[in-house]
């Protein structure tokens, strides 16, 4: 390992005294690195090339943000945890002893699996075609105007259901402990390929969540009178029209993370993480 990146929260008060103290541990350690805000695309991405792994100070948003920008690139990240749950990050602030195992090579790779959107809707006369990835979720939801909107799910082609609710989502096995979660949706297995599709708040309608495996493809077809919005990851917000579909499948790429705690401490932390979201 020769070039390690901060990536940091840009808010977060606690933020500018852990660079400082990473920074000295990297430095003893002969180590080339730079520092920059999750949140500034244009900067982090000119610093990618050559960087050995990703440091990330924040939480899990932070580090969606962080695998929105890499696009799949293998780059690893290791979480620093300054947020509330931290299912994706691996380390606590201050905690060097771990730190030190990451960049002594210690660790193992856990590899996640991304979603591919494509969303295509008619704009002022002409048809737009969008393609996103996602490591958490895709969502389409309700706009500003509390009122429900109907979305018709198809799966390889053919009609699950029509949702009247407050949207649906798509999500990964990682964004099962988020969003998807609190929509009802069960945990996957953080290795698993299959994708869930869950209603948000349906009125009168099917309320099961479904597991799909990865090589379906799961289209969303809005019907609103009212702007609707799709939500990428929780951070890339776009407006949605009556009559847009978007086509959901398992993508390509990967997140990589670098990872010091073995594979099974993901159910090891399960419950106590689960149970501070409640208090």
């Amino acid at each position: 390992m020769k070039k390690v990146g901060i990536a940091f929260h840009p808010l977060n008060a606690r933020v500018p005294e852990l660079i400082s103290e990473i920074s000295s541990v990297l430095y003893s350690h002969g180590l080339e690195q730079w520092q920059c805000s999750a949140w500034d695309v244009a900067e982090l991405g000119k610093q990618l090339p050559g960087t050995d792994l990703i440091l990330t100070l924040g939480g899990d948003g932070t580090i969606l943000r962080v695998a929105q920008i890499l696009g799949g690139n293998q780059i690893p990240i290791t979480g620093i945890n300054l947020g509330q749950l931290g299912f994706l990050t691996e380390i606590s602030p201050h905690d060097n002893r771990r730190l030190l195992s990451i960049l002594a090579g210690e660790g193992w790779y856990d590899e996640r699996a991304m979603l591919e959107a494509e969303l295509t809707q008619i704009v002022n006369g002409n048809t737009q075609t969008q393609r996103f990835h996602a490591l958490n979720d895709i969502v389409m939801a309700r706009g500003a105007i509390a009122r429900i909107i109907e979305v018709t799910a198809r799966i390889d082609g053919a009609v699950v259901n029509k949702y009247k609710a407050d949207g649906a989502l798509v999500s990964s096995a990682t964004g099962s402990t988020g969003y998807a979660l609190a929509a009802g949706g069960p945990i996957l297995n953080p290795k698993s390929t299959d994708m869930l599709l869950i209603p948000i708040l349906p009125h009168v309608s099917l309320q099961h969540p479904l597991v799909l495996d990865n090589t379906s493809e799961i289209t969303l077809t809005l019907s609103t009178t009212s702007p609707a919005t799709l939500s990428i990851d929780g951070h890339i917000s776009l407006e949605l029209f009556d009559g847009c579909n978007v086509t959901v499948r398992g993508s390509a790429k990967r997140t990589r993370f670098l990872r010091i705690d073995p594979p099974e401490h993901f159910y090891a932390s399960l419950s106590s993480k689960l149970s501070r979201a409640t208090k």
